[in-house]
């Protein structure tokens, strides 16, 4: 009986196994069987069902339902009830002599069941006439959709590859863009394949990447199927895929009732991904060329001898519709074994020829090759060749493999060791306590598959583009975005946060979803400036609310909101609104501007001795002698060298109205006080900066003496001496004290005490220096005697002035002083 060719076909068969009184069914695939099973449990109770598959046996005593692999299935248990499922696989190369086998020998005594496409029908006529077939259509229609770029390919989709690597690639490209995708290979473990499958039915990832394992055995809700390629590579040579294999595949789209399509993924670089229009048509039609042989080998050869056993296996068959299976690992092991001497004189008699042939039918699993695969064989069989392993030995062979670290490639190599263990342990005459060894090997096998699940979900799913994905659609207004404080979410998924008005995506994405993370927050980002901008405005009449001018940037919580620009006057700048506002509605941002304004108009309130000078610059009746030297006071900040400032040419009323500014006329500097102060100094700072000039930045406490290095200049407000700067004001002092000392001597030669200058942090070198540019020069130092309880003073220097005017009258420049006068005192 040939079965339907959709997907209720595996149904089917259940319900007319469960309709007997024992049965089995023989599937392609463990996961499969496995799938089955747990439904078959359901009806008839875990007691009463067994599932065999060459990995793992759970054998009820009872048991009168098996579900199996079809290499695993008894074929003369005398059972109501038998099926066999993708029978048509009797045309693959490695395993179709099994499902040949099968189709001929194994038979239930009331019903056997043949499941499989259409295209085996003439092998089942030729070979089974007796046979009743019936066909069942497609409900569901499969129709060509063409080539689509990977960003256009729609939700639940399977987009199918035929090696590992391009199946990431094509994984890795779908999580930067579409939040993730499952990936199903045949080099995974059936539980891992299990939980990918999980993964995309659930709904958390909307594509799915599979090699061609996903033909088979899988039954999903997939929309369109994606061909990457229409060629791979069959183990012997790179070939197109049949139109046969193609429809196998394409089928996945589409369930019952429910239409599904196909088609190819454009710019995937593969020469020959394109469907011809014989192919599609094959495809959609559902017209397959038959299949003309099946694969068959002695399914009971002689084991007499090697000898007798390799001739059987490597008889033709006698009937027209059946080829000789070609040579498959198993076979080509046996032959490499055999032809090893130590292996061959130790195998005598039928029950060791039977033993090495059960070995050498050891899955490839690790898919070494035949070569690298008959070394393990023939380890094991000098193993096995005087008894059983030891229990010791798989244990610490399991417990080697038992190791969740690692990456993708890794994990992958430890689970296809560990199933070749869990395939020996399954072998109650092969291994010492069996079933505590199986159990073993089970656990380690799914602490693998855990891992690699985790390890495949963490590279190629990204939940959080996922999550946007889903909701985006045509209209991304729909997006439930919400600010928290100042993280943004989406649906409850942090995807960045508000930093002053400036959208940051969140630094853990990956560069490439930051373009669909602004695309997601893009629509309500308008709404949440404007309730930021409400709260900024609410808060200007706060000082401690995070406002702070750095250059000519206005910052607010540490982001750029504005910054300041050439306004009416040198001391009223004008404030710019940062880019990030231009989406505020129009008397938002006049609002805004005014209240930074006013905020700024604070902040420059230290600078109000410096507006004085400047109104005081546009008076006519100052005077134009006057006018000149305060414009200069005013373009240098309130700080002017007193050296050609034009002091001299002042009339004594403008040198009052000078003072009456607040300006201090000094020995070296016109100054004022006020502005020698670290919030006036950083507001001059900021001016200049508008105009493009750089200044220094102030010192923060403005201490009296700070040290330089060779290559500084003196920070604003102070001069420099050398290796150390001193505040012009207490400049001021110090060469006051120094004109008071000479002006006490009666203009002969005086000495100065340091102590005054040393208390401030003042170097004596420093403080010589300082007096000659006060226009002092030093005699002989004339050092004190030893005080009576103690050590010798300071020395005192004795100093004669050099002609120079007083402190509040301006006679011209000082003559120079030599340069190594204060190298002598310090001989």
């Amino acid at each position: 009986m040939l079965g339907p060719t959709n997907t209720g076909k595996t149904h089917l068969a259940i319900e007319r196994m469960c309709a007997h009184s024992s049965g089995a069914i023989g599937f392609p695939l463990r996961l499969l069987a496995r799938e089955v099973y747990e439904r078959v449990c359901a009806i008839k109770g875990a007691d009463k069902v067994a599932l065999i598959t060459g990995e793992e046996r759970i054998e009820p005593k009872h048991a009168r339902y098996l579900l199996c692999t079809v290499e695993a299935m008894p074929v003369s248990a005398d059972l109501a009830f038998v099926g066999i499922d993708e029978v048509q696989l009797g045309a693959d190369r490695e395993r179709g002599h099994i499902f040949t086998d099968r189709m001929l020998n194994a038979r239930g005594r009331e019903e056997t069941m043949l499941l499989g496409s259409a295209t085996i029908e003439p092998m089942v006529r030729a070979l089974l006439p007796e046979a009743e077939i019936i066909t069942r259509p497609r409900f569901s229609t499969l129709s060509h959709s063409g080539a689509k770029k990977l960003s256009r390919i729609p939700p639940r989709s399977a987009l199918v590859a035929f090696s590992a690597e391009q199946v990431y690639a094509v994984a890795e490209m779908l999580r930067r863009f579409r939040g993730g995708a499952a990936v199903v290979m045949g080099a995974l473990s059936p539980e891992t394949r299990n939980k990918q499958v999980a993964l995309y039915q659930s709904g958390e990832v909307d594509y799915l990447v599979a090699t061609d394992a996903i033909g088979m055995g899988l039954n999903l809700d997939i929309d369109h199927v994606a061909f990457a390629g229409l060629s791979k590579f069959d183990g012997q040579r790179q070939r197109r895929l049949t139109t046969a294999e193609m429809a196998q595949i394409a089928g996945r789209a589409g369930r019952h009732q429910r239409d599904g399509t196909f088609g190819t993924l454009a710019g995937s670089g593969s020469h020959d991904a394109a469907f011809t229009a014989d192919e599609i048509y094959a495809i959609e039609e559902h017209r397959f060329a038959p299949l003309t042989r099946l694969y068959w080998r002695e399914p009971e050869p002689d084991c007499s001898s090697l000898g007798s056993l390799i001739a059987d296996l490597s008889r033709p068959p006698t009937s027209r519709a059946l080829a000789l299976a070609p040579e498959a690992i198993d076979l080509a092991v046996l032959k490499r074994l055999a032809e090893e001497p130590e292996i061959a004189a130790r195998v005598r008699g039928s029950a060791q020829v039977t033993r090495l042939w059960a070995v050498c039918c050891l899955p490839d699993f690790r898919q070494y090759g035949a070569e690298n695969h008959a070394r393990f064989v023939a380890r094991l069989w000098q193993d096995l060749a005087d008894g059983t392993l030891g229990s010791d030995y798989i244990a610490r062979s399991i417990a080697e493999l038992d190791n969740p670290a690692g990456d993708i490639d890794t994990l992958q190599m430890r689970i296809a060791a560990i199933r070749s263990w869990t395939y020996i342990a399954q072998h109650p005459d092969w291994v010492l306590a069996r079933e505590e060894m199986a159990a073993r090997a089970r656990a380690a096998e799914a602490r693998l598959s855990d891992a690699l699940h985790a390890r495949l979900t963490e590279r190629f799913v990204n939940r959080r583009t996922a999550v946007l994905m889903k909701r985006l659609g045509s209209d991304a207004a729909l997006l439930p975005v919400t600010l928290d404080g100042d993280e943004v979410r989406v649906d409850g998924e942090p995807i960045g946060h508000l930093a002053g008005f400036r959208f940051r995506v969140d630094p853990q994405a990956r560069l490439a979803d930051r373009k669909l993370l602004l695309a997601a927050a893009e629509r309500h980002l308008p709404e949440l400036r404007a309730r930021r901008a409400d709260a900024l405005l609410a808060s200007l009449a706060d000082e401690a609310a995070g406002f702070e001018l750095a250059g000519t940037q206005l910052c607010w919580d540490g982001e750029m909101i504005a910054r300041l620009g050439e306004g009416r006057s040198r001391l009223v700048p004008r404030v710019m609104l940062d880019k990030t506002l231009d989406g505020l509605a129009g008397e938002q941002q006049r609002a805004l501007e005014a209240g930074l304004a006013k905020w700024l108009g604070s902040a420059f309130a230290a600078l109000e001795p410096l507006a004085r000078i400047d109104a005081a610059s546009s008076d006519p009746a100052t005077g134009p002698q006057l006018r000149a030297l305060l414009i200069r006071l005013v373009d240098a900040g309130g700080i002017l060298e007193r050296d050609g400032a034009g002091l001299d040419q002042l009339q004594p009323g403008q040198r009052k109205l000078l003072t009456r500014l607040g300006v201090r006329v000094g020995t070296l500097d016109l100054f004022v006080p006020e502005l020698l102060r670290p919030a006036a100094l950083g507001a001059w700072r900021s001016l200049k900066a508008v105009g493009g000039a750089t200044l220094p930045a102030p010192v923060p406490s403005m201490p009296p003496v700070v040290p330089l290095t060779a290559k500084a200049g003196p920070p604003p407000g102070y001069r420099s001496l050398g290796k150390q700067a001193l505040r012009i004001d207490m400049a001021e002092k110090l060469l006051r004290g120094a004109h008071e000392a000479r002006m006490a001597a009666g203009g002969k030669g005086f000495v100065l005490d340091p102590a005054r200058a040393v208390s401030t942090g003042l170097s004596t070198a420093s403080y010589a220096g300082l007096l000659r540019l006060g226009g002092f020069r030093a005699a002989v130092p004339q050092p004190l005697a030893a005080g009576r309880f103690g050590p010798p003073r300071p020395l005192l220097w004795r100093w004669q002035p050099l002609r120079r005017a007083l402190p509040d009258r301006a006679t011209g420049p000082a003559p120079a002083v030599p340069g190594n006068v204060f190298a002598e005192l310090l001989r």
